[in-house]
């Protein structure tokens, strides 16, 4: 109880690690771990020189998702891949499958459908953002390390002006073999290639986790601002696509936006904690080849130490006693030889006790001496080489979560007729000013009993029960000058089948229903399955997921007051969702075929409409109105992609093709074909430097993409009867990219096809994509 007493306390102070780095890096001294895999400092006085020793120090990072429900810990690799690092700078995705309105942080929304998220989180207004710059807790890198390590990632474009920077940090140590510690700071800033769209990220997040033998648990606590000034897209899109129609030419900040002075702002805090206490029983296991290695070089280096105190200890006596030493501090000695020769003979019969017999091993010469010896040192070895594993067969889980929001919309200005409607909710701002503000919380607390896989032959998968409750609360502006409040309690109940271990076939099915509360008679079935085998020397892959989802829809949808929009839907419909997704990966030929089918019913969503209004070279907005719709009849979406990968000495292809057929392209509009194709040279320079030469493209097929609707900071389909197109416009990069030990670093030429074919450059309508951009990026580890 005292370590997790100390590891909370640690959590609750995350400078207490930042100081106990430097006080390590002051004392110029660096960790070693023992035999029993405790971790201490070890000084500068038993440091040898860099010629005195060739043994490795391990890094020995460990890293791990986890279940965001139970805590179950999923192995993970840490991030630092080299390949494709220079594609992570941009909100569009790695492989530049989402929409965005095109700076640095903006919101955005996946063109590929079965890539949205599906979970049931009420605060609609922070998806946007999720997965490049909010981490969710499934995905956050829990860490355990032998040594503390740091990350520090950056990335630049452009000038003060209108460049991008993002600047990202990552920390991470043990406190024992147990405790692990770490913090993210992420913090970007798009200062924009065109007016008012400058973006401004904040992200800081601490992190810990006790792995005990009977006790586990995982902290994650989380800070999060997003401010993003929202122009409303260009004016007129003739400034991009026709240039020479005006008779004057405009720098990307001078072309006329729609808006100006309007803000979106979300603020969130999380905290997120797991644990569980496991009943069990203990056996002698063989270590993995990790613990082995650093078993050695604890071994080695307590060895190395003895052996360093002993000479000093030798020549501190020769030289109090006046005596001469060698280098080391060894005392000369006059090598003597005693004993019986090694051809002596005994003479007469060694005596035995009468009438017994005499049971000692008879050893008749030197060879058969040593090799008793050497079956002796063989089984100590052996047997040096296993561990005590305490192995859990019954767990009790809790886990909590509470999550606060604040979301404010704020215009200084707005064009006149801008919005359909004006609906009265007393804001501190009069005149055509907007302060448009919502809260929401919730805390929920989850119950399980799991009777673990594995813990003899005949527990082949693992069964687990739980109990939710979720308590949620809303704040809206309401038409008589207050705020109105809305709490929703719901309870559910579920179950879960599970077999993770094993190489060769893994499954999962979880089932939850919701007993009570606004949810009640919502449910959700889930379930995914592997199977792994070999065919023709390499690994074939065989995976299928799916689900079925009666949902109720989320509060935004039902509830939402604001100046201009403003709709009380108490009686929507549930949502049905229905999901079959399939997946062939072969290692041997680098192939992956995926294959989803999803049928959707009552399904909700947000539709926008405008009129247009010309004035001269510039079209304005007016009669902005946003709605709520749900289809009553199904929708089907038959999605298909391919990845394949082509290598041919040091040049390399890289390609991914995914077609996606709506049945109802005005409710949810899905370009037909979406493809990333990368052609790149890889090679070494001096067997160190890692290079990569190339080019990549993106691209679409023209389609009614969703509109991005700054008054609620989220996307909407086109409600007008003329819808806007986008697409069937390649985007082509340029790039080298490096790797040096434990550096990555790349330069890169971004839309390098600017200005050329029919530019049309848009990913959002009426939203320009930035021109031609030189951008560079460099990620360093530091290991302790």
């Amino acid at each position: 109880m005292k370590q997790i007493f100390f590891f909370l306390m640690l959590l609750c102070a995350p400078f207490v690690a930042a100081t106990a780095q430097n006080t390590i890096q002051s004392q110029d001294s660096f960790n070693q771990m023992d035999e029993e895999g405790n971790i201490s400092k070890r000084n500068k006085k038993t440091l040898a020189d860099s010629l005195g020793s060739d043994k490795e120090i391990p890094i020995g990072i460990k890293v791990w998702t986890i279940d965001p429900r139970f805590g179950d810990r999923i192995m993970a690799a840490p991030d630092t891949l080299s390949h494709g690092f220079m594609n992570t700078i941009f909100t569009t995705g790695k492989y530049g499958e989402y929409n965005a309105t095109g700076n640095l942080g903006a919101p955005r929304i996946s063109r590929i459908f079965i890539d949205r998220p599906t979970s049931t989180d009420q605060f609609i207004f922070t998806q946007p953002y999720e997965g490049f710059f909010i981490t969710p807790v499934e995905k956050f890198h829990f860490t355990n390390t032998l040594s503390p390590f740091t990350n520090l990632t950056y990335h630049t474009a452009g000038d003060k002006t209108n460049g991008e920077d993002r600047l990202k940090a990552l920390f991470g140590v043990n406190a024992g073999k147990r405790i692990g510690l770490g913090f993210k700071f992420d913090y970007m800033y798009g200062r924009g290639y065109y007016s008012n769209q400058n973006t401004s990220l904040f992200d800081y997040t601490m992190y810990g986790s006790y792995l005990g033998e009977r006790y586990q648990a995982h902290l994650l606590m989380s800070t999060n601002h997003q401010k993003v000034a929202e122009n409303g897209g260009i004016t007129n899109d003739l400034y991009i696509t026709n240039p020479e129609h005006f008779d004057d030419d405009f720098n990307t900040d001078e072309i006329p936006t729609v808006l100006e002075k309007n803000w979106n702002r979300n603020d969130n805090q999380h905290i997120y904690f797991n644990h569980r206490y496991s009943l069990g029983f203990r056996r002698k296991v063989k270590m993995t080849e990790e613990e082995i290695k650093a078993r050695k070089f604890a071994m080695a280096s307590e060895k190395e130490n003895a052996e360093k105190k002993a000479h000093q200890e030798a020549a501190n006596k020769a030289r109090q006693q006046g005596r001469d030493t060698d280098a080391k501090g060894k005392k000369k000695e006059v090598v003597t030889y005693g004993g019986r020769p090694k051809d002596a003979k005994i003479a007469g019969v060694e005596p035995t006790a009468d009438g017994k017999k005499n049971e000692r091993i008879a050893i008749s010469d030197n060879a058969m001496a040593d090799s008793l010896l050497a079956k002796e040192e063989k089984a100590k070895e052996d047997t040096s080489w296993l561990k005590t594993e305490y192995v859990p067969v019954t767990s009790f889980i809790h886990t909590v979560r509470f999550d606060n929001y604040r979301r404010i919309y704020q215009a200084y200005e707005t064009p006149e007729n801008y919005y359909a409607d004006t609906y009265n909710t007393f804001s501190k701002f009069g005149g055509d000013s907007i302060y448009d503000k919502t809260r929401h919380y919730r805390l929920q607390n989850t119950f399980a009993i799991s009777l673990l896989e594995g813990f003899n032959k005949w527990a082949k998968a693992g069964l687990k029960g739980f109990i939710t409750h979720e308590l949620r609360n809303f704040n809206l502006p309401d038409s008589v000058g207050g705020t109105a409040s809305y709490k929703e309690n719901n309870i559910s109940i579920g179950a879960q089948i599970s077999k993770t271990q094993g190489s060769m076939l893994h499954f999962n099915a979880t089932a939850e229903t919701w007993l009570t509360g606004e949810d009640a008679g919502q449910f959700r079935i889930d379930a995914t399955a592997d199977l792994n085998f070999r065919l023709f020397g390499d690994t074939v892959t065989l995976a299928a997921n799916g689900f079925i989802h009666r949902d109720n829809p989320s509060f935004y949808y039902r509830h939402f007051h604001a100046k201009h929009y403003w709709w009380d839907n108490s009686s929507m419909d549930a949502i049905y969702h229905t999901r079959l997704e399939g997946l062939f990966l072969y290692q041997k030929t680098k192939t992956t075929l995926r294959f989803a089918f999803d049928e959707l019913k009552n399904y909700a969503y947000f539709s926008n409409s405008y009129d247009i209004t010309n004035s001269g070279d510039s079209y304005g907005r007016s009669n902005n109105r946003v709605n709520v719709n749900q289809s009553s009849s199904a929708i089907t979406l038959l999605t298909a992609s391919i990845s394949q990968d082509v290598k041919l000495g040091p040049l390399n292809w890289e390609t991914i093709l995914t077609y996606q057929k709506s049945t109802k392209q005005d409710v949810i509009p899905v370009p037909d074909f979406n493809v990333y194709t990368n052609l790149y040279l890889r090679f070494k320079i001096a067997h160190v430097l890692k290079c990569e030469f190339g080019g990549d493209m993106r691209y679409f097929t023209k389609y009614a993409a969703p509109d991005y609707v700054p008054g609620i900071g989220m996307y909407a389909v086109q409600g007008n009867e003329t819808k806007t197109e986008v697409g069937n416009y390649p985007l082509i990069n340029v790039y080298a990219n490096f790797h040096l030990k434990h550096t990555r670093f790349f330069i890169m030429m971004s839309h390098v096809n600017s200005g050329m074919g029919d530019k049309n450059y848009f990913f959002t309508p009426h939203y320009v994509l930035n021109d031609r951009i030189l951008r560079f990026g460099l990620s360093w580890n530091f290991f302790n």
